[in-house]
């Protein structure tokens, strides 16, 4: 489907790795795809005991590529959205996810964090959810995972203001597990995917269970879906689209919500 969406399986660990370090790992419709694809693989092969996610390059992913989003509010995207296809995997996932960020870490790249069972970001990590800023809502039932894992105030904060957490900033607030050196990253993932591919699959799956309640956080993606393709459509995305194209800053004064 993509080459920028590398798999690789050993020892019981899927490593799922964005590879698009050009555009930051940017993610395309594609790329989402190929990411359920890896979640769906991993659920149906008992081999797969983990699945670890990181990205290629100085960014663990920019989030989605303005691009798509300009598109679908201009109504230009057809066929099918693999990015629902993915929370929903998210959501659902019995394999323990381990996540390894470094650099930039935005929109969907933050509030995929928060799926994850184990995250280590590096002391380059930058976590953002400005979804606000480009008029559009929050996604992947962070609205409601966020203000539980670290208060409403600062949920809001991230989400409305667009303020940035550095790793940690993420350590601290419990978005992730330990913040490391960036030179350390990735062995630091790999090593606790080794030692959960060593647990009770079966002990494991039951724990995700009892701390994870999949059909909440499923009902909440459906309702955040649908304000989030309302909002694509708005005047105000379109604005905020349009100045991002243009580099300017968006002027959403005349604009009614």
């Amino acid at each position: 489907m993509t080459d920028h969406v590398k798999t690789e399986c050993d020892a019981g660990i899927l490593t799922v790795t964005l590879s698009r370090a050009d555009k930051k790992n940017a993610l395309t419709n594609a790329m989402y795809g190929a990411l359920a694809d890896a979640l769906g693989r991993a659920e149906s092969d008992p081999a797969i005991r983990v699945v670890l996610l990181q990205g290629e390059g100085d960014s663990f992913t920019a989030g989605n590529d303005l691009s798509d989003f300009s598109a679908q509010s201009r109504g230009e995207h057809q066929g099918e959205r693999h990015v629902l296809r993915f929370l929903n995997a998210l959501a659902s996932a019995t394999r323990p996810l381990v996540a390894a960020v470094q650099g930039n870490a935005v929109g969907v790249g933050t509030t995929m964090l928060l799926h994850c069972d184990l995250v280590y970001v590096a002391d380059s990590a930058r976590l953002s959810t400005p979804f606000v800023n480009l008029a559009l809502v929050p996604e992947a039932a962070s609205s409601l995972l966020m203000p539980a894992r670290i208060g409403y105030a600062r949920a809001f904060a991230m989400f409305a203001l667009g303020e940035v957490i550095d790793g940690a900033g993420a350590a601290a607030l419990g978005l992730a597990n330990a913040v490391v050196p960036s030179a350390e990253l990735h062995a630091r993932a790999r090593a606790a995917a080794v030692a959960l591919s060593r647990r009770p699959l079966g002990a494991l799956a039951a724990t995700k269970r009892l701390m994870r309640d999949a059909a909440v956080i499923g009902g909440q993606m459906d309702r955040e879906g649908v304000i989030f393709q309302e909002r694509l459509k708005s005047a105000e995305a379109r604005e905020a689209f349009a100045a991002f194209a243009e580099r300017r800053q968006p002027d959403f004064s005349k604009l009614a919500g």
